[in-house]
């Protein structure tokens, strides 16, 4: 599989991932449904969580990057585009992030007179429909 190296660098790595996936499985290889790719998120979760515990930041970043590939496969078989399905949850994340900092000023505060405790309340209100 040729890949210019120009279309690459046009794309975002989570776009390219998909892209790559998408012609492996024109080429038939690819798993046969999406419980192998559920199994191979299992296998992959189990060696992020390995090289966690041993603490190799090096294999740790190569264990993420292999999480992130299976979740893009993931997101081909659901036939989800995985670049609009992040940004709409950093969207998501970044109102209810603003629920939180404006709730604060409300009372007074800042992020650092506040407390995980709080802020994790604040979240919830945000989640239960404050912020969509």
């Amino acid at each position: 599989m040729k890949i210019q190296s120009k279309e690459s660098k046009a794309k975002s790595s989570l776009s390219l991932a998909y892209q790559l996936t998408k012609k492996a499985s024109r080429l038939g290889f690819d798993w046969p449904n999406l419980d192998g790719v559920l199994k191979k998120l299992d296998e992959e979760m189990k060696e992020f969580r390995e090289a966690l515990s041993l603490q190799n930041r090096i294999r740790t970043r190569e264990e993420l990057g292999d999480l992130l590939f299976v979740l893009v496969n993931i997101s081909r078989f659901l036939q989800i585009d995985p670049e609009k399905a992040l940004r709409k949850t950093v969207k998501k994340f970044m109102l209810r992030f603003h629920y939180i900092e404006t709730s604060l000023h409300k009372k007074g505060k800042s992020f650092h007179q506040s407390n995980l405790i709080e802020m994790d309340q604040l979240w919830e209100e945000a989640k239960k429909g404050k912020t969509k």
